[in-house]
């Protein structure tokens, strides 16, 4: 099966990672609900098991959305002073929105690198 597939380099399988579809085909999901993977993938039978990304998504997410808020605050703060309800009224569901929405995102991209570069759990 996998003599079917042309050969795909790193950064070709994180972005496919990235959009949740399969590293190798590129037409298979990578995720059956929200963060859990599949099996296997539905088109080309790739085993997705032996892939693991673990922590990873989560100091990644913690880190891409700690630089984008925590800058913006004391840039806002510094500029501004707003009341202490206004801070929380943007940050905490800005802070929520985009750690809901980058996690799936990297957990697949850091997927799609490991089977690029043949790392296996």
């Amino acid at each position: 099966m996998d003599d079917d597939y042309a050969p795909v380099d790193v950064w070709t399988a994180l972005l496919r990672g990235w959009q949740g579809r399969c590293p190798r085909c590129d037409k298979g999901r990578l995720f059956s609900s929200y963060l859990k993977m599949k099996g296997h993938c539905e088109v080309c039978e790739l085993a997705l098991e032996p892939y693991r990304a673990d922590d990873a998504p989560a100091y990644f997410t913690i880190f891409i959305v700690g630089h984008l808020i925590i800058p913006s605050m004391l840039l806002l703060e510094q500029r501004l002073q707003p009341e202490t309800w206004v801070h929380m009224a943007i940050w905490m569901p800005l802070t929520l929105i985009l750690t809901l929405a980058l996690l799936p995102r990297i957990k697949g991209a850091i997927i799609g690198v490991q089977w690029a570069l043949n790392v296996r759990n």
